[in-house]
């Protein structure tokens, strides 16, 4: 099977992930994927998801053939290409900005497609993220999380997690970047504040230049202050890369809301289970 979204999933299904990915940590470097080629697309920029899609499939005793995601943006057919990569690789893994050329990648390729980031959305990392919150918070589809930032691939993808996993999510930002239609599990609100008194999770992401601003920056910036209006022991997961001074505050970052680097270490373990679960493989 391919991910491409996370609603491609259900509520069983992200669990019986969560429950590889247990496994997987605790086989101690298993040998699934030996023998496994797969072709994984990724810019140069990319550091901490491809480390871990790499890293990951080296550490299960698969193999990584890589290419520059404009490898797909040449007048070949897509079609073409994942017929020819079917003959030599047992998966795809690719990060690029155009969610329909995944899409199209994976329409007649018979060996799984698996979404590394698109603009507009990030299914592996908010699934990880989830994760990692589950081991922190065992009440974690019973929390408040609040989203602070714009309408993006991330906030779009805690919106869809939300609707499989029936969790609350709060969405913050000036007005404009509303997902639709509001329901049990997503509201949209300009008022930060009053926002986070109910909130046991906050969320943000970096800013795009439009909005690093002071005067944006001023009213929706998580600060250590504004931390401590949320409910007690919350944590706050800045999707990174984060920006000290911008989404968040240099302060907040050095507190104990801040979940740490250490935090994102699931990566390897959660996309290895995905690719394993794609695969149809058992641990």
């Amino acid at each position: 099977m391919d991910l491409l979204r996370i609603e491609d999933l259900n509520k069983t299904q992200i669990l019986d992930i969560f429950s590889l990915t247990d496994k997987l940590k605790k086989s101690n470097r298993s040998n699934i994927l030996r023998g496994k080629d797969f072709v994984l697309f990724f810019p140069e920029s990319s550091l901490r998801t491809r480390i871990s899609f790499e890293k990951g499939i080296k550490n299960l005793g698969g193999n990584c053939i890589l290419f520059p995601p404009e490898t797909l943006d040449k007048k070949e057919s897509l079609y073409d290409v994942g017929k020819y990569i079917e003959n030599w690789a047992e998966g795809i893994i690719v990060r690029h900005p155009d969610l329909s050329k995944l899409e199209q990648l994976s329409k007649d390729t018979a060996i799984p497609v698996i979404n590394a980031m698109t603009t507009e959305n990030h299914p592996c990392e908010i699934i990880t993220d989830l994760y990692s919150i589950s081991k922190l918070k065992k009440d974690y589809q019973e929390l408040v999380y609040t989203f602070v930032g714009v309408a993006n691939n991330i906030s779009r993808s805690w919106m869809n997690i939300a609707r499989v996993m029936d969790l609350k999510l709060n969405h913050v930002c000036v007005n404009g970047n509303r997902f639709t239609p509001d329901n049990d599990n997503y509201s949209f609100t300009t008022d930060l504040e009053n926002t986070l008194y109910c909130s046991d999770i906050v969320l943000t992401d970096s800013l795009p230049d439009k909005y690093s601003n002071q005067e944006y920056i001023k009213k929706y910036q998580i600060t250590l202050k504004r931390m401590g209006l949320a409910n007690k022991n919350a944590l706050l997961n800045p999707c990174p890369p984060f920006f000290r001074g911008e989404e968040v505050s240099k302060d907040v970052i050095a507190s104990d809301y801040f979940v740490g680097h250490l935090f994102k270490k699931n990566l390897i373990y959660v996309q290895q289970a995905i690719i394993a679960y794609c695969l149809g493989l058992s641990i």
